[in-house]
């Protein structure tokens, strides 16, 4: 198919605006070439990415953060199928790309387009995907949902860079701001974490890694651990260097955990045994 006709909206690593238009026209670029009907208006790009106060300006006085909100604009008026976004957050420092993530998690809920996200970040995947897709040298490595993925235990070596740890879909419940603490609604129970400046009903990722996961075969009491979770081994599997690796059933979800050999031994761990995860709040604020 012709390149014109395949409605696929392109963001790259850089802007690539036209530094002789203003960010107006250069969003009028996109729209003005935009296929079918015109279905995302100006008026809605411009608000959902924050971008009305730059109308005027040319690229050239914009932050890097400022010049990919409009580049995204650009690429969402042009009416696309599709959004194509070629890590679109690695010339940009830390403090950018926060800022650019919360815009980008709102583009698929406030219009409905799929989005084809290339990273090399673990971070960006688990806080936008909910498809993962690992490539090492064109090959398909895995392939899965966000929770399927990152709460298998034989994850192949191409796939550490995903961190090892599940993926909890959740919900913010309530906060308790007396306490400092934000009380979320997930798959394996209420999970408690740093006070979160998210309002009730809003949906978040959460990733908890595998070595937050301290295991017990007895409730604990009087501890300062404020995440406490009843379970079942469903898997396990030994790894070089006195490692074992396990995977827990805990309510209608999945927690990774590793462990020394010697401490699977002590608490005769194996599969079906009942045990006690504990994770720290303050292991998931992070």
């Amino acid at each position: 198919m012709p390149v014109h006709k395949r409605r696929v909206g392109m963001v790259f690593q850089d802007g690539r605006l036209f530094p002789h238009l203003t960010v107006r026209r250069n969003l009028l670029y996109g729209f003005d070439r935009g296929r079918g009907e015109k279905r995302l208006s100006f008026d809605a790009v411009t608000s959902v990415l924050d971008i009305g106060a730059l109308l005027e300006r040319r690229p050239v006085g914009l932050s890097g953060g400022e010049r990919q909100r409009v580049a995204v604009g650009r690429a969402l008026l042009s009416q696309p199928r599709l959004l194509l976004m070629d890590e679109p957050l690695a010339s940009l420092d830390d403090e950018r790309k926060a800022e650019l993530l919360p815009y980008f998690e709102k583009l698929n809920s406030e219009f409905g387009i799929p989005i084809l996200y290339v990273s090399h970040s673990a971070d960006e995947v688990v806080r936008l995907a909910a498809d993962v897709v690992l490539l090492d040298r064109g090959r398909v490595v895995v392939a899965g949902s966000l929770a399927e993925v990152t709460s298998r235990i034989d994850l192949p070596r191409e796939a550490e860079s995903l961190g090892l740890g599940a993926v909890v879909e959740s919900t913010v419940e309530r906060h308790d701001e007396q306490r400092g603490l934000t009380l979320l609604a997930t798959p394996i129970g209420q999970i408690k974490i740093p006070l979160l400046a998210r309002p009730a009903g809003s949906l978040l990722s959460v990733r908890v890694a595998a070595r937050d996961v301290a295991l017990a075969v007895d409730r604990p009491s009087n501890i300062s651990v404020q995440n406490i979770f009843d379970g079942v081994v469903d898997e396990m599997r030994t790894l070089p260097g006195h490692v074992v690796r396990l995977r827990l059933a805990i309510g209608r979800g999945y927690l990774l955990s590793e462990v020394t050999a010697d401490a699977a031994a002590r608490l005769e761990l194996a599969r079906g045994r009942p045990v006690v995860a504990l994770v720290k709040s303050v292991a998931l604020g992070r």
